[in-house]
């Protein structure tokens, strides 16, 4: 007897008939169709043909659903079928979004993606990327082309930051001056022009907080120095008013001269505690629902007037320091900028500042160092070009002036090359036309997101858009869209696993091999090329990224062994190469790999980066440390970091390279080990999986002398 139905989930339910006709009905509505008499006749028709079974036969709801197809085609109801069939397909989608999503969510819940090392394990966390897992699920299914879709999904491409895909835009070169100067609102009241330094340090920290609200990436200021210098000189003349006042109110008198010395201590003090209670605040002031701290960035070095040089200097000296028990701030990211004449050299008015950033370099991982003589910097001398934490770039427009202030990165998608190359079989021709092929449908995918991102509101961004940090964003009405604006940012092209690609196409990667090399900067220059046609084609910035790679670590690996099993030197690891760089297992001079991944920087306009890695702080020998940073500016680098192992002790603070799991000095176990990721600091048990085995493998480029060696923790 056809009495119940095994559901999808192995449910045994009550087996019911007026379901067929009422799915059969809809189906003939949606052509036209308002026969409920047909709709019957065929489920009785499908119940004859199921009984054709034996009696103890317990049907499946897909058995049924076949039937009922069967029977729609037989008795000539063709555009009844093909209804039925397409709901039927869609129904299916929906349970498969669902089913993917509730997994996504159940190991959510189980332990917090490490995607992003800057996101802790919070309650706000898993909640934040819960929806971030929906958001991602319903943009693949509803809004990404079906082809991109499934090139992301297959693992050819990888869309970054899925999950904000049609609400915002990446990162933004913050316009700090004008909102000091001008004062702002972020939602809650008008905030006015600081009179002093501290406000004015604190103020900024709650910008970069505001427009982390905003947008998903990183928040910076490209003038740190300058744009705090006018505040500094307003803490000076403040403290030489209150020197007068209390002198008066003392009866006593003192030569100018003195008074103006005491006001400068007391400013340079002033200046220290805020340069101190900024890093503090962007070590703890949360933002995205409490889940993470702001990606904070700020450029630095090439103020010369008194002011800007105070807020170098003290802004160091307080990094230096470091957090409460002398843990390394995690942020900010500090970029400090190297420029012949300005600091280059003895004779430069701010080498000393340059020094004191390399000293600090040497126990702290940060500043970085942006390189503004490099060849494709050294055009914008005038501006100064600005980097975003891990590596971000932004400066050519091709919709107005070439400058920093007010414009980021909108997107940018990253190619699989090493997928490219292992599909190709060693065949060039085939290699370069896959290339060409992806590099045509990233640009549409890019485009396609543009259009998404342009008709977004003015009213859609209350601090980016309302307070005009953004270029042209001035004249915007509350509903307009944000077109005028965004034009001006980038789209941005990335690549990964440069290195398993030429070991794919030639047996070996650019650090083994002259012809490797050469062949890595035609694929880089190449698709740089594509980039700047596009621009020219499409009036849009699109540019070339070397991919930060660390929620990509492993992604694209897994696909690919699943896909075309383990190839030696290719995907027999848990990791592809970040972007360029020569692999992190493999053993060379620290000055030849400066060499041969400085000609890199020149085609990735959207960012770059390169780093070598020591076994331990090089806190005794500033001159090796700088001997890297100008091997670093000699091969045209933009901008690029010193690597070394930071491991803290949280109880008692010994800092240093701690080898064992328990503290020397107190016996703690509570040690955190502080990592450079992809271009920001993080913690070692903040790292996923993948970046996990990549850190682990990493091989030092320069060796100390054995008297810094021993000095592994103090």
């Amino acid at each position: 007897m056809l009495t119940q139905i095994r559901k999808r989930d192995d449910r045994v339910v009550p087996f019911n008939e007026t379901k067929i006709t009422n799915a059969i009905f809809k189906a003939a509505q949606s052509v036209g169709g308002e026969d409920r008499q047909m709709a019957m006749e065929v489920t009785l028709a499908v119940i004859k043909e199921l009984k054709k079974m034996p009696e103890d036969h317990i049907f499946s709801v897909e058995e049924v659903q076949d039937a009922v197809e069967k029977i729609l085609i037989e008795q000539g109801h063709a555009k009844t079928a093909k209804a039925y069939i397409l709901y039927r397909e869609k129904r299916s989608m929906v349970r498969e979004g669902r089913t993917e999503l509730m997994d996504a969510v159940a190991e959510i819940l189980k332990e917090t993606n490490r995607d992003n090392a800057n996101v802790g394990n919070s309650p706000s966390a898993k909640v934040l990327q819960i929806s971030e897992a929906a958001s991602k699920n319903y943009y693949l299914k509803r809004v990404v082309p079906p082809a991109e879709a499934a090139a992301h999904l297959e693992g050819d491409i990888y869309i970054h930051d899925l999950s904000w895909y049609g609400k915002t835009f990446t990162c933004l070169q913050i316009p700090l001056d004008r909102l000091l100067r001008d004062g702002f609102n972020n939602g809650h009241g008008y905030i006015r022009s600081p009179k002093g330094i501290k406000t004015a340090a604190a103020l900024a920290a709650i910008i970069l907080q505001s427009n982390q609200n905003d947008m998903h990436g990183g928040q910076s200021f490209a003038y740190f120095d300058r744009d705090l210098g006018r505040y500094v000189e307003l803490e000076f003349q403040r403290q030489q008013r209150l020197l007068k006042e209390e002198l008066d109110k003392l009866g006593l008198t003192a030569e100018e001269k003195r008074i103006n010395e005491v006001a400068l201590e007391r400013t340079e003090d002033e200046t220290y505690q805020a340069m101190e209670g900024f890093i503090y605040n962007l070590n703890t002031m949360h933002s995205r629902a409490g889940a993470q701290v702001p990606f904070s960035s700020i450029n630095f070095g090439t103020d010369t007037s008194w002011s800007g040089r105070m807020v170098t200097e003290k802004f160091l000296l307080a990094y230096e320091k470091g957090l409460g028990r002398g843990e390394t701030p995690l942020f900010p990211n500090a970029c400090f900028k190297v420029m012949d004449g300005v600091n280059y050299d003895p004779e430069d008015p701010n080498y000393d500042l340059f020094i004191l950033s390399m000293k600090v370099a040497c126990s702290r991982l940060f500043p970085n160092f942006s390189f503004q003589d490099s060849s494709f910097n050294a055009p914008f001398h005038e501006q100064e070009v600005a980097y975003m934490g891990c590596r971000t770039r932004v400066m050519s427009d091709i919709h107005g002036m070439e400058v920093t202030n007010g414009r980021g990165n909108l997107s940018f998608t990253t190619i699989n090359l090493p997928r490219l190359a292992i599909k190709s079989g060693k065949n060039m021709s085939a290699f370069w036309q896959s290339l060409d092929d992806t590099i045509d449908l990233v640009i549409r995918q890019l485009l396609a997101r543009y259009e998404v991102q342009k008709n977004l509101k003015m009213k859609d961004f209350p601090f980016l858009m309302g307070q005009h940090l953004y270029v042209d964003s001035e004249d915007l009405g509350y509903n307009d869209p944000v077109e005028k604006a965004i034009r001006h940012g980038t789209l941005s092209m990335g690549f990964i696993g440069l290195a398993e690609c030429l070991t794919a196409l030639l047996g070996k990667h650019h650090g083994e091999s002259d012809s490797a090399q050469a062949l890595g900067l035609s694929i880089v220059s190449h698709m740089r090329q594509r980039c700047d046609e596009a621009s020219k084609q499409c009036k849009l910035n699109f540019s070339l990224l070397a991919t930060p790679a660390e929620q990509l670590s492993g992604k694209f690996t897994k696909l690919d062994v699943d896909r075309f099993g383990i190839i030696p030197g290719v995907t027999d690891k848990e990791w592809y190469t970040n972007s360029f760089h020569v692999p992190v297992e493999f053993e060379i001079d620290a000055l030849k790999k400066i060499a041969l991944e400085g000609p890199y920087h020149k085609y990735c306009n959207a960012g770059h980066i390169s780093y070598v890695e020591l076994p331990s702080a090089p806190k005794g020998n500033l001159e090796a440390f700088e001997t890297l940073v100008r091997a670093m500016y000699d091969n045209d680098m933009g901008y690029a970091a010193v690597n070394f192992p930071v491991d803290i002790c949280k109880d008692c603070g010994l800092n240093g390279v701690i080898e064992s799991n328990v503290c020397p000095k107190c016996g703690s176990k509570n040690i955190s080990r502080v990592r450079r990721i992809t271009g920001y600091l993080s913690t070692l048990d903040n790292f996923n999986d993948s970046k996990l085995a990549e850190a682990k493998a990493r091989r030092v480029h320069m060796k100390l002398p054995p008297f810094m060696r021993k000095d592994t923790v103090q």
